[in-house]
């Protein structure tokens, strides 16, 4: 069976207005279990997610104000994926592509010279930089301190851990994050909010930007001529 990949879409929300303000874009693989998370990103052939990527952003062009789409370290020292997201960023326009650095422990080690030289050709391309799952595994503050001079948004995944958003532990964590956020004048997203509960709290916590069930489940973003279920 051949690897059929595609990209859900999931909203965020800016909590003031509670409206949409951009889409994050999750990448799955079609199994005869339906719609799975691929088992390793960085085992997929970089030409495929380039395309794919291209495919995706031509669909959605002008539909959204933001557009943010993963990569791990591996991905973003690729050539060929590099490439795609800057021609994407050019189809979108005026909608603007963030890129999210993600902590995938799966990836190669690489420099912090080697990602600052990658991350530049987005910087110089307007593509804003976007710290994903701070606070996990490879993403820690001492990981990215240098990198925070240089991104525009911090995202913290509450998914990441065992403990919901109403555990004091959990709130310490957030509180540090949105910290630094205020510290460094970024963007702080909070992923993982799945109830009314969670977003009263993190209200009162001062979050602005969220993403998660409880505002929308990624949806699956056809391309032309597609057949295929939304089924997750």
């Amino acid at each position: 069976m051949k690897n059929i990949y595609r990209f859900f879409v999931q909203p965020q929300i800016g909590s003031q207005t509670k409206s949409i303000i951009g889409y994050e874009l999750l990448l799955k693989e079609y199994t005869v279990n339906g719609w799975r998370i691929p088992e390793s990103f960085s085992a997929i052939d970089p030409e495929i997610i380039a395309d794919l990527l291209i495919k995706t952003t031509k669909a959605l062009s002008t539909k959204s104000p933001r557009l943010s789409i993963n990569i791990n370290r591996s991905q973003l020292m690729t050539t060929s994926i590099s490439n795609a997201i800057v021609q994407s960023q050019k189809l979108l326009y005026p909608t603007k592509l963030i890129v999210e650095l993600t902590e995938d422990d799966n990836s190669k080690r690489y420099s912090r010279a080697e990602i600052f030289s990658r991350l530049k050709i987005f910087w110089d391309n307007n593509i804003q930089i976007s710290l994903d799952d701070v606070g996990s595994g490879i993403n820690q503050f001492d990981d990215i301190q240098q990198l925070l001079p240089f991104a525009s948004e911090l995202k913290f995944a509450l998914q990441n851990f065992h403990k919901r958003l109403i555990d004091p532990e959990m709130q310490t964590k957030v509180h540090f994050w949105r910290a630094m956020s205020n510290e460094y004048n970024l963007r702080l997203v909070l992923e993982g909010i799945e109830n009314q509960d969670d977003d009263q709290l993190s209200d009162k916590m001062g979050i602005i930007f969220k993403q998660g069930y409880y505002f929308g489940r990624p949806r699956l973003l056809k391309l032309p001529n597609d057949n295929y279920t939304r089924s997750a």
